[in-house]
């Protein structure tokens, strides 16, 4: 039963958790942490680790992607972000970056993202990007607006897209119009797609459950929502508490199954992770695989080199999102940025205490501590609220 308090007089709200109100309780016999799989498969498609990168230009440069694919993890390519729109885009990004670290004003980066992204896409750079990912061997993941799905969505498959991500802030199975453009119909767009698609954010059961009848192989829950970082909450008043978020999502994929005769449709967690343990909490909440967005903006191999900004910080009328380094204890070492490999983030070794590298380390062992060897096992893992 859903815990609901009175806020006023006739006003109600539900009781909310995030994922720093929760904490995993191991009741099971410990077990050795080499025993314990990570391995995620959604559709055809199998990972040594369920960690997606987030589809900003801060971290996905065709480089990154592949380079997250060669680790055993997913990349997803910014389909409408500066390598479809500019023939320089590592000259654009660096300007970000030296905007960011230089200039004390925080909306002038945001503010020079959102000219750069007045550039119209080009499909034949944004060809060209997708076919370098494919080229290299990895699962070829992509991502778009609710708004430029149809339009996009055959040319990329064209270029070798094997999974296509349709992601806004929060969307929803269907969309209504002004009647400038035609409506938007989810379930439409996934059953004329032959490859997987995968849907989000969304923060709730009812929603979570319409988006799993489209039809998707998986739905993004949240919006990536980071501290400091991403602003939607103080713009819009929205904001995501990814526990109870989660949860819902994971009880609506149950009942879809029980509905469905059995169709898994896997639930990712994007927002409110910081570490490893948040990792940890977001899977034990019932989410198979989780985006994350800051925490690989550390990497070496990011584009941003350990700047990182949310897509919505460049919409072009209400951005949502600031352009800020993500760890002030990585210096600039001549012209070269001396963060961390992404290996280490992902897998170590790491000397770091923090849970910000060795992603894939910290979860495997909280997994072995309570007794569990594979991640599903891991999702009924006992839970207490602070």
């Amino acid at each position: 039963m859903r815990d609901v308090v009175e806020i006023g007089i006739g006003r109600e709200a539900a009781r909310t958790y995030e994922l720093e109100d929760i904490t995993i309780v191991p009741s099971r016999p410990i077990c050795s942490h080499r025993d314990v799989s990570l391995d995620w498969q959604i559709d055809a498609y199998r990972f040594d680790m369920p960690i997606v990168g987030h589809p900003t230009d801060a971290l996905a440069s065709p480089e990154f992607v592949i380079e997250m694919g060669k680790q055993g993890a997913l990349g997803v390519f910014n389909g409408e972000g500066l390598w479809a729109r500019w023939e320089n885009p590592e000259e654009k990004i660096a300007q970000v970056r030296e905007i960011a670290l230089d200039n004390d004003n925080p909306t002038a980066a945001v503010a020079f993202l959102q000219e750069l992204n007045k550039e119209p896409i080009k499909e034949e750079l944004l060809t060209a990007a997708v076919k370098k990912i494919y080229d290299s061997g990895v699962v070829t993941a992509v991502r778009v607006s609710p708004q430029r799905a149809s339009e996009l969505g055959p040319l990329l498959v064209d270029a070798g897209m094997d999974m296509l991500v349709v992601q806004g802030t929060l969307i929803s199975a269907q969309y209504t119009t002004d009647g400038t453009e035609l409506p938007l119909d989810i379930k439409d767009l996934v059953h004329g797609t032959d490859i997987p698609v995968v849907v989000g954010g969304c923060v709730n059961y009812h929603t979570a459950k319409h988006l799993m009848r489209t039809g998707a192989a998986g739905v993004i829950v949240g919006y990536g929502a980071t501290e400091g970082i991403t602003t939607t909450g103080e713009v819009l008043g929205i904001n995501v508490p990814m526990a109870t978020a989660i949860a819902d999502a994971a009880a609506a994929r149950r009942d879809y199954m029980e509905e469905t005769g059995g169709r898994y449709v896997h639930v990712i967690a994007s927002g409110d992770l910081n570490s490893s343990g948040d990792i940890a909490k977001a899977i034990a909440c019932g989410a198979d695989a989780v985006m994350a967005g800051p925490m690989l903006a550390q990497a070496q191999e990011s584009a941003a080199h350990g700047v990182y900004w949310p897509i919505v910080a460049a919409h072009p009328a209400n951005p949502r999102g600031a352009v800020v380094p993500v760890l002030d204890e990585y210096e600039e070492e001549g012209e070269e940025y001396s963060g961390p490999s992404l290996e280490v983030v992902l897998t170590g070794p790491s000397s770091e205490p923090f849970g910000t590298c060795d992603l894939a380390g910290g979860l495997r062992r909280s997994v072995a501590k309570c007794g569990y060897t594979n991640l599903k096992e891991f999702q009924r893992v006992q839970l207490s609220v602070h």
